[in-house]
């Protein structure tokens, strides 16, 4: 563990001294401003990893409030980092150009303008993605189209959350606030498709505490996410049990409405079994003894790629989280390299997926092109 957190501060060094060896030279601003840039070069590489490490620190207090100061700094630093590599690239094609057509005129000034421009649109995206991620998640509203759909379970109704991650930056009055627009929804069912929490239930039982206000008509049923097993998975099942919550693990319940079967079904997280070999996700299991003739069947598993076994199993429907849809730029663009989906509706043979972009977030406080969500979806007929 040593070893792994000195390679990740050492790396944090190097990224933090190619943004000021690439930048600072070509400020064109006054020596005074320049300093103070560079000093917080310098108080970032210090900060960004007690975003991480502050976990450790026995005061919660005082880790709460480092892993602020961590996380928003990590934040500010992934766009610099970024930026300061699209800048290059911008110059290094500019010289190019420059020696392909040695007669076209130079871009005069294009270093100062965009080593100014970096550290200013650094910002500006690290405060717009903040009022993003702090707001409370908007609802989505999501039509699934299930073929030979009783009648009765036309209309049928499930809210879904995931991806809360109550911890360091995410308290009980964020997570009432979603609980009142969930509860608003007056939805069936509601679901929430794990990574709730990022934290101990000795030190997270009060700010998870408005979770036992959820109330729907069929009750609420959760999975866990890999962040679970980081934080004590068992513990936090009774806990959430406690709560009032239905945790399903690789099992499933069968909910009668207006006379008709809904098969809702759970799996632990894709990776469960690094953790607990008993906890391995088994969709087909999870489906184990249910009845054939239910009108649809729905899995609730956090991470999409369980989503072929899913197809295998027999399900109508998958409703997973885990990505963030990205969260922020360009960190999208990376989730397809891991998962089969990033956010939204998607079909997988007869099965539909689909992705939440999360309710919360997870590490710096920050969402760009990825707003969270409360997903409203309605089981509707197929055409």
């Amino acid at each position: 563990m040593r070893s792994r957190l000195a390679r990740l501060v050492f790396l944090t060094a190097l990224l933090h001294l190619y943004i000021g060896w690439r930048l600072v030279p070509d400020l064109p601003w006054p020596p005074a401003v320049i300093v103070l840039c560079v000093a917080w070069l310098v108080i970032s590489t210090l900060l960004t990893p007690l975003g991480v490490l502050s976990r450790w620190i026995e005061s919660r207090r005082v880790a709460d409030r480092l892993a602020w100061a961590g996380l928003l700094a990590m934040g500010l630093y992934s766009s610099l980092l970024v930026l300061t590599v699209l800048r290059d690239v911008l110059l290094a094609c500019g010289a190019l150009l420059g020696w392909l057509a040695p007669t076209l005129p130079h871009l005069l000034g294009l270093r100062a303008i965009t080593a100014a421009a970096v550290p200013l649109l650094a910002l500006f995206f690290t405060v717009w993605g903040f009022a993003n991620a702090r707001r409370r998640a908007g609802v989505v509203e999501v039509d699934v189209p299930i073929p030979n759909l009783p009648a009765a379970l036309e209309g049928f109704r499930i809210a879904q959350i995931s991806d809360i991650h109550v911890g360091p930056t995410i308290k009980r009055p964020y997570l009432s606030r979603i609980v009142d627009a969930v509860n608003a929804l007056e939805a069936d069912l509601i679901a929430i498709t794990g990574d709730l929490v990022d934290g101990s239930v000795a030190d997270l039982s009060e700010q998870t505490a408005p979770l036992a206000r959820l109330a729907a008509r069929h009750g609420t049923y959760f999975v866990t996410g890999n962040h679970e097993y980081y934080s004590g998975a068992a513990e936090w099942t009774e806990e959430l049990r406690r709560l009032g919550l239905n945790v399903l693990q690789n099992e499933h319940v069968v909910l009668s409405h207006q006379g008709a079967e809904l098969v809702l079904a759970g799996v632990t997280d894709f990776g469960a079994h690094h953790f607990d070999p008993a906890q391995r996700s088994d969709p087909l299991g999870a489906l184990r003894g249910a009845p054939e003739g239910a009108g649809v069947r729905v899995l609730l598993a956090h991470q999409p790629r369980s989503a072929p076994a899913a197809q295998e199993a027999g399900f109508d429907l998958q409703l997973s989280g885990h990505t963030h849809g990205g969260q922020f730029f360009p960190w999208n663009f990376f989730v397809r390299l891991q998962q089969p989906f990033t956010a939204g509706l998607h079909r997988l043979g007869k099965l539909w997926v689909y992705t939440s972009r999360g309710t919360g977030y997870w590490g710096p406080p920050k969402r760009l092109g990825a707003p969270s969500e409360i997903t409203h979806l309605r089981l509707v007929a197929a055409a």
